[in-house]
């Protein structure tokens, strides 16, 4: 392999020069010179032609581990599997007709009717033929295109990013990277190393957030302790940071919400077919305060919420000016299982239409008209884990109501989606507040 393309002199990439690493600050290519600069601030100037023939510079191992084009072996043909290969040709064959107007690339070698007059560089420009080349396969039906193409739709915009992936990789860029063959593994994790990250990763997910320097060190003594006698060899850190990253992400999010990421799903998901079956309860602090009379001091105010899941209604809510207690979510179940009775000021549009069921019917059963509020018996009550949720008193009159009770999971807000949803469209349609108020 030539050196000067095993070495990497774009601006940030390092290298190292005499056993010394030095990073590229900047090039010249007009002068043939690149500015290197080191970790303690001294710079120099030297040109391509010496690092490319000076046997004592080599590549940074620490910059290479940075980048997945960096430090490996760039794709080629052989990495392409066979099936995809026809349809890699198709797509460089239509980026050739963009170029030049002729699909093989060569004007030289023209196909019949080449160039077509939409693609003939002496009468088109570039931007021309490229948004030709979008209407000509947008006009094909999307089985048709990924039969040709691989894709459903293809785009202008589609289309300039494989031209810059050919560009940068030839022919090859033209292929999806899902059509190349696997990675061959890490073959430096061995069994005892990789005992010693999943121990590692189970003992950072009841800590606090450590670093990756830190989880090297622990892997490291985790061999050294665990297999005292066994000659093993730890990787490298950029191996298990790309190995971790690898296995469990890269690694962000506080532990505790990685802890409950793991946690398994219990008895699968609800299935809700019919009014009434689930009821979701929240509480949310309302971004406005208020007055409990003329000259009283504004405070906040809670609004507690019962919304049914499957019709996305909302069957009772409670305004509190202080925290809301046991006794209004109670409360607020009892107006649930209860009828609102319609006001003499109140028109028609505020009467509650019940599907399949005639409205005197429904009159007859409550005494009186029905205003626009459901009301049933509640079959199953989800809500978080807030300390009004767990109180006794509401569990047991929830148990009185004969009603299931059914938390949602720890750390997982989208169990009661729908009523995170609904505090969200009350406060941008009913206070007038938008998500950066």
């Amino acid at each position: 392999m030539n050196a000067s393309a095993a070495l990497d002199l774009s601006p940030g990439a390092g290298i190292v020069l005499n056993d010394v690493e030095w990073l590229v600050e900047r090039q010249e290519p007009h002068l043939g010179r690149v500015h290197l600069v080191r970790a303690d601030g001294d710079r120099q100037r030297v040109s391509f032609r010496f690092l490319v023939n000076d046997p004592n510079c080599r590549p940074s191992s620490r910059t290479a581990a940075e980048g997945a084009d960096r430090g490996r072996q760039p794709a080629t043909w052989s990495d392409v599997k066979p099936e995809k290969r026809p349809l890699m040709e198709q797509r460089f064959a239509h980026l050739m007709e963009v170029k030049c107007g002729f699909r093989s690339g060569d004007q030289f070698r023209p196909e019949p009717g080449e160039p077509r007059p939409e693609y003939d560089p002496d009468r088109t420009t570039l931007t021309e033929r490229r948004a030709a080349k979008a209407a000509e396969l947008s006009a094909l039906r999307p089985e048709e295109t990924r039969l040709l193409l691989g894709v459903a739709h293809v785009g202008v915009r589609t289309l300039e990013r494989w031209e810059r992936r050919r560009r940068k990789y030839g022919v090859i860029g033209c292929a999806d990277h899902r059509w190349l063959r696997a990675s061959g593994g890490h073959p430096s994790i061995c069994e005892e190393v990789r005992e010693a990250i999943f121990a590692v990763r189970q003992e950072t997910l009841h800590r606090s957030r450590v670093s990756a320097r830190t989880r090297e060190i622990m892997i490291q003594r985790y061999v050294r302790e665990t297999f005292k006698d066994a000659e093993i060899e730890v990787p490298s850190y950029h191996t298990l940071l790309r190995v971790w990253k690898e296995w469990f992400g890269p690694g962000g999010a506080r532990p505790r919400y990685q802890r409950s990421a793991e946690l398994p799903t219990k008895n699968g998901h609800v299935l809700v077919t019919r009014p009434g079956q689930v009821v979701a309860l929240d509480t949310t602090i309302l971004p406005v305060m208020v007055r409990e009379n003329v000259f009283g001091d504004p405070v906040t105010v809670h609004l507690t919420l019962a919304l049914d899941v499957y019709t996305h209604s909302i069957c009772a809510f409670r305004l509190t000016l202080v925290s809301d207690s046991s006794v209004d979510v109670a409360m607020v179940l009892r107006d649930v299982m209860l009828p609102l009775p319609m006001r003499a000021e109140w028109g028609e549009d505020m009467e509650w239409p019940y599907p399949g069921l005639p409205a005197a019917v429904v009159s007859e059963f409550a005494g009186h008209k029905v205003a626009a509020l459901p009301f049933f018996t509640p079959e199953t009550i989800t809500s978080d884990h807030g300390s009004v949720y767990r109180n006794h008193h509401l569990v047991d009159v929830q148990e009185a109501m004969g009603c299931r009770i059914l938390p949602a999971r720890v750390l997982r807000p989208q169990d009661k989606s729908a009523v995170e949803r609904v505090f969200g469209s009350i406060r941008s349609l009913l206070l007038g507040l938008g998500p950066e108020s």
